[in-house]
């Protein structure tokens, strides 16, 4: 079993956050892993920030290309089988990577795993919605409603991505969402139930915030890939069809909503359309 791991860590413009996040992974009480951060073109002062650190960090930079593009960077660089990942505005707790690996070893037929998760807005704890709750297992369906893993959260084996691919760096947002589908599909993911990833939310500068009132658009493409890929039971091809509807149709409704009827349109008949060419 794996006791070596990278821990890859995209950024853009966020040397102010950064530190927090690489102190946290330096301050691990394991202590066998490399730290790769993948500049995706920050104009900051990232770079100074960097190299105030000693040369234990893998500094990559890029042009500006997305998370996800930085994030495939960082796991191509990655000299280790066991990979975990951190957004540069959260933080570890200190026994985050030795509790995840120990759980990892303990339970060999698992892949991937993710952990409980604390948030906090403004300074103090927000309390998670029922469902923000996090779960082992068959994820597959919680995961078609939501992004049920956060990404700071996982730790998992390279032959994951070798088998379902990297993150789809034509999304904008929503790539987890996207890659968690495709794993969950057919891997069951392991709980440890502490909440070992801590994050600060409600911000301007997060993609969460950024694509608040479009993220429902890159969702129903990646369930529309996930429908295509050939990779579903029926049951799950069942689940998936009926969150499309309802992606759709919320989606669809708050175009009109907003004055843009014929987007609205589209997205409403979207999932009969899929259906008719999926029958053909």
């Amino acid at each position: 079993m794996e006791k070596f791991i990278s821990v890859i860590i995209p950024t853009y413009n966020r040397a102010q956050r950064l530190k927090k996040a690489i102190d946290s992974v330096f301050a691990q009480s394991h202590p066998n892993f490399e730290m790769i951060i993948v500049d995706d073109g920050s104009d900051d002062n990232t770079v100074d920030l960097i190299k105030n650190y000693n040369s234990d960090i893998v500094y990559i930079r890029q042009e500006n290309r997305g998370p996800a593009a930085a994030r495939n960077r960082g796991i191509e660089k990655a000299r280790y089988n066991l990979l975990a990942f951190l957004d540069s505005d959260d933080w570890f707790a200190e026994n985050k990577l030795e509790t995840q690996i120990k759980s990892l070893q303990q339970n060999p037929l698992y892949h991937i795993s993710h952990t409980n998760e604390i948030w906090y807005r403004n300074g103090k704890i927000l309390n998670q919605k029922r469902k923000h709750k996090k779960n082992g297992g068959d994820i597959f369906k919680q995961s078609l409603e939501l992004c049920a893993v956060g990404m700071s959260t996982v730790m998992m084996y390279r032959d994951i991505f070798e088998r379902y691919g990297l993150f789809d760096e034509n999304l904008p947002c929503c790539e987890d969402y996207d890659l968690w589908l495709r794993i969950s599909a057919e891997q069951e993911f392991l709980l440890v139930d502490e909440p070992l990833t801590l994050k600060d939310g409600g911000r301007e500068d997060q993609l969460s915030t950024i694509y608040r009132t479009g993220m429902d658009k890159f969702r129903i493409q990646a369930i529309m890939k996930i429908l295509a890929s050939g990779r579903l039971t029926a049951e799950q091809i069942g689940i998936a069809r009926r969150e499309l509807e309802r992606k759709c149709r919320i989606y669809g409704t708050g175009c009109i909503k907003h004055g843009n009827v014929e987007m609205g349109k589209y997205y409403l008949n979207l999932p009969e359309t899929v259906f008719k060419q999926q029958i053909a």
